[in-house]
């Protein structure tokens, strides 16, 4: 499956060993005198380790990767002790990983480890702001899911329903904990600008993910990413929002290709709109 892992630039990197510190997930080693990715199992694809490399050798990609395991993590940083799982922890937190970190504290508790969890529970998450003024690399594709924030009403106009960042398809995570076991909105790009409802209508309740199956290139990575949404994230749902116009017909053939190739199977919906917003059908696929 594609995911976003960290990439290393050995030519830059000069052995100094801080991102190794700073990979609390211990994905990272010092071997040979350059930091190494040992373990794709551990990398998070967060980019902790990138505000730490001081000659900017660390960087973000999207690519072929074992899928992330958060008990695999907790089994390799339990010896090294509280200091380092709380770290690993408010990792997580920070970036709006609830059900990652859900899992870190379920595994502690379990196997009776002593750590002083109070910190994560008082310590705040940083707003998306914030939090972008510690993230080196591009902010727009940081990860964040908007846990505990009600949604706003703006001079009384209707309330935001986003529950999720990003929701570009091509920048998404789909072993995000925000996709295990959601209903997913699966949309076409015009889609939002079309209906003056889309938040009520149609994102309520429903992680976000949208695509122009016309314009964008890397049809095969939307495929995959859907494919694992359902087998490995066990979303609920796939709702597919999209123009009537023929060209936007791949969106649903990108749904119904995922699901094809998936191992499991799940309800889809198709939600026709014509270019005034109104929907044209509303059926299952």
């Amino acid at each position: 499956m594609k995911r976003t892992v960290i990439k290393i630039d050995e030519e830059k990197c000069n052995g100094c060993g801080q991102c190794i510190t700073g990979c609390h997930e211990g994905a990272l080693q010092l071997i040979e005198g350059k930091a190494r990715l040992v373990s794709e199992l551990f990398c998070d694809g967060l980019g902790a380790c990138i505000g730490e490399c001081p000659v900017g050798a660390i960087e973000l990609e999207e690519r072929e990767a074992e899928p992330y395991s958060e008990t695999a993590v907790m089994q390799r940083i339990a010896e090294k002790g509280e200091v380092t799982i709380l770290a690993h922890l408010r990792h997580l937190k920070e970036h709006g990983e609830t059900g990652y970190l859900q899992e870190g504290v379920q595994y502690i508790k379990q196997h009776g480890l002593k750590v002083d969890l109070s910190s994560i529970k008082r310590n705040p998450t940083p707003t998306m702001m914030q939090a972008h003024g510690q993230h080196q690399g591009c902010p727009g594709s940081k990860s964040f899911a908007f846990v505990g924030i009600e949604a706003k009403t703006v001079q009384g106009e209707t309330s935001s329903q986003l529950r999720q960042w990003p929701v570009q398809l091509h920048l998404l995570n789909p072993n995000a904990s925000y996709f295990q076991g959601a209903d997913v909105l699966l949309a076409a790009d015009c889609a939002a600008f079309a209906a003056g409802n889309f938040h009520s209508a149609y994102l309520k309740n429903k992680i976000l993910a949208i695509a122009c199956p016309k314009l964008d290139s890397g049809k095969e990575s939307y495929i995959e990413k859907i494919t694992a949404m359902i087998n490995e994230s066990n979303i609920n749902t796939l709702t597919v929002v999209r123009m009537e116009v023929p060209c936007c017909g791949g969106l649903t053939q990108i749904a119904q290709l995922a699901l094809q190739e998936a191992t499991r199977k799940i309800p889809v919906k198709e939600i026709v709109l014509n270019v005034q917003g109104e929907t044209v059908s509303d059926k299952w696929v």
